[in-house]
């Protein structure tokens, strides 16, 4: 596989020995630091068995998240637009052949119905998700920018969708244009795993079987002039410790090629999937404290990236997961192609976490961090480069924290149950009067238009 060095991996992993706590120690200092760590250091945390050093991790993960992005999470839903799939990928149920569960290419007036249910709940910000098929009558690429644009379109009182984000199979450059032209946010794309042999195992039939295709998405996504993209691996597919590393492997490439690493890196966990077996028999199953850890070395690896977490994990996980360096959660989705209108089950896989957007909300407040729905970066050009140059020595977080509590303010005044309005507006009160006097008056000016009726305010 283009860019991996998997004999490099085996090695380190083979050969990397219980470091000394000294040693762990000016690890995690670099990391505190917000300097992103090498490949030989990550596979040092990965091999820590010491329960002591790895709350130590866990804490340092906190951290760097905290210190990069403030104590803001940005809140999304997926909006699938299509499960007819062309590809065999063993463990999920939109598998070419899988008769359990219906196909569905939802309209340009079906996204827009979807848009609406997401828009009158509070949501702003969309991953549109499809698989991998052709569309009848036109390209998938025609078909994905008509979807942006009708998600745009729609709204609901003073709600409109901030962002939208994409996650679809490969595309050539002149079709990564077009999305780009359709002002999508993140192009996102999951390598699954980055061991070639297991890679081809589990994408025996399709377009996915070529995983040189799949991970030469994202440079031509970069010369498209899509300088946002998001990677991940599927954890559980092969061994953990080997794709992370790999996947760092793949941010020094990019990183080295184009000076930007990915601005989101995702972490899902398998989980079943109606009628696939795959789960039952998985030889790589990756336990829970195995998967805490992954996440905060991630987070400690690659301190600048945002760190994605979907509602397949269960909420007590998720919920400890937003301490470990997470900074983007789901809330209230449905992976299903119109699953938020109707009874819908065909599913890509099975939620663990089925609360509603309001109680994710109540959660994270409970919790001192700021529900966020900010997508101030994109409409003022901090992206790529300009992005990374803010956040990976922490100056992102101040404008962060400021449209944070703006954006909460707006939920709150608009669409937060009781309970979530009191413990909001008592959050808001308490960080605002720990910002300095400049900051303050500027969040109180905002406000102010809030209440007259301003939304999508942003620094």
């Amino acid at each position: 596989m283009k860019y991996i060095d998997e004999e490099r991996i085996k090695e380190l992993l083979k050969n990397t020995k219980q470091a000394s706590s000294s040693e762990i120690k000016a690890i995690l200092d670099k990391a505190k630091s917000l300097k992103r760590l090498k490949l030989k250091e990550t596979a040092a945390l990965l091999a820590v068995k010491d329960k002591k050093t790895i709350k130590n991790i866990r804490l340092a993960a906190g951290y760097v998240k905290d210190a990069i992005y403030g104590r803001r999470i940005v809140l999304f839903a997926p909006v699938y637009i299509s499960n007819v799939c062309l590809n065999k990928c063993l463990y999920c149920a939109f598998q070419a052949g899988n008769t359990a569960i219906k196909r569905k290419v939802l309209s340009i007036d079906e996204i827009k119905e979807q848009t609406r249910w997401l828009l009158e709940r509070g949501h702003k910000r969309i991953l549109m998700v499809a698989s991998e098929a052709g569309i009848s009558g036109k390209s998938n690429a025609d078909y994905y920018a008509e979807a942006i644009k009708a998600i745009y379109e729609v709204s609901a009182a003073r709600n409109r969708i901030k962002r939208v984000n994409i996650n679809c199979a490969p595309l050539n450059v002149e079709e990564f244009r077009l999305l780009k032209s359709s002002g999508i946010g993140t192009y996102q794309i999951f390598q699954e795993t980055y061991h070639e042999e297991t890679y081809r195992k589990v994408h025996p039939q399709g377009p996915k079987n070529d995983p040189d295709n799949r991970i030469d998405a994202v440079d031509r996504a970069f010369t498209a002039g899509i300088d946002d993209v998001g990677i991940g691996v599927l954890y559980g597919l092969y061994d953990y410790k080997f794709d992370t590393l790999a996947m760092l492997m793949h941010i020094e490439h990019m990183e080295e090629k184009f000076n930007v690493g990915p601005h989101t890196i995702s972490v899902p966990r398998i989980e079943p999937a109606l009628g696939i077996s795959f789960i039952e028999d998985m030889p790589y199953k990756v336990s829970d404290e195995e998967f805490k850890n992954a996440a905060a070395i991630i987070r400690l690896s690659v301190p600048y990236t945002g760190m994605i977490l979907s509602t397949r994990e269960a909420p007590a996980m998720r919920d400890e997961l937003f301490g470990l360096g997470i900074s983007q959660v789901s809330a209230e989705s449905r992976t299903s192609p119109g699953g938020y209108s109707s009874s819908n089950d065909s599913g890509q896989f099975m939620l663990s976490d089925e609360r509603t957007l309001d109680e994710v909300i109540g959660k994270l407040i409970e919790k001192k961090f700021i529900p966020s729905f900010c997508a101030a970066c994109y409409r003022k050009e901090r992206t790529g480069e300009t992005f990374m140059s803010l956040a990976k020595p922490g100056d992102i977080k101040d404008k962060c924290n400021l449209n944070a509590l703006i954006t909460l303010k707006e939920y709150l005044d608009d669409f937060a149950s009781g309970k979530v309005k009191k413990a909001g507006y008592k959050l808001i009160d308490g960080l605002s009067r720990k910002l300095d006097k400049k900051s303050r008056g500027q969040l109180e000016r905002f406000f102010e238009e809030v209440d007259k009726g301003a939304r999508d305010l942003y620094v």
